[in-house]
């Protein structure tokens, strides 16, 4: 009887090792790519911690050059007028950073978080913060301005190199109420180890 239950001991516990490392036993909303990943404490390896690598290798992952063009605005910019000329970086944890072409003083860095909508396509919120207007500062700082807010529709060429999509801009005041509303496209070129500076101007 204790042989039988020693013997059934060991099968199950070669079993949930197994289960343990193959990393397919977590559960996230039906998110199976995932892999273990040692911790480490002052450089002594732990236990295993899963780690989801579901954007990890995610095609829009990397540096993008991106421009913003109003269209379709019935009041506002008419088509074809320059809203933003950026640098955009999509990470793989589901975050994005953009160096916008606006003055630094007037606040060009603005973040935002992206998701994956469908095989080649992804949907953006990015806020930026406050920072100054430029329209009050022809001669230093202009006056305290509220956030913004775009939200981005993207569909990723097939070689990855490329995406374009949609964008809608809603900008306030520091009270919040709306200052401005524009619409328009939006066009990416990847950044390579290879891009040189006038590829880009």
């Amino acid at each position: 009887m204790k042989l039988a239950f020693s013997k059934f001991a060991f099968a199950l516990g070669l079993v949930l090792i197994g289960t343990l490392l193959s990393g397919r036993s977590f559960g996230a909303c039906g998110d199976t790519n995932y892999k273990l990943v040692p911790q480490s404490l002052n450089g002594h390896l732990g236990s295993f911690l899963p780690v989801s690598t579901g954007a990890a290798n995610d095609p829009i992952v990397g540096m993008w050059h991106v421009t913003f063009t109003a269209q379709g605005n019935e009041s506002g910019p008419p088509d074809g007028t320059p809203i933003d000329n950026s640098i955009v970086v999509w990470h793989n944890d589901g975050t994005e950073i953009m160096n916008s072409s606006r003055p630094a003083q007037d606040g060009n860095f603005c973040l935002g978080i992206w998701a994956k909508t469908g095989k080649f396509t992804y949907k953006l919120n990015h806020i930026p913060w406050a920072g100054n207007d430029p329209a009050n500062a022809p001669s230093g700082i202009g006056n305290p301005q509220g956030g913004a807010q775009f939200l981005e529709e993207i569909a990723l060429s097939l070689d990855g190199n490329h995406y374009t999509g949609t964008f809608t801009l809603d900008a306030y005041d520091p009270a919040g109420n709306p200052t401005a509303h524009i619409v328009g496209v939006i066009n990416a070129t990847r950044i390579t180890i290879n891009t040189k500076v006038k590829d880009l101007i």
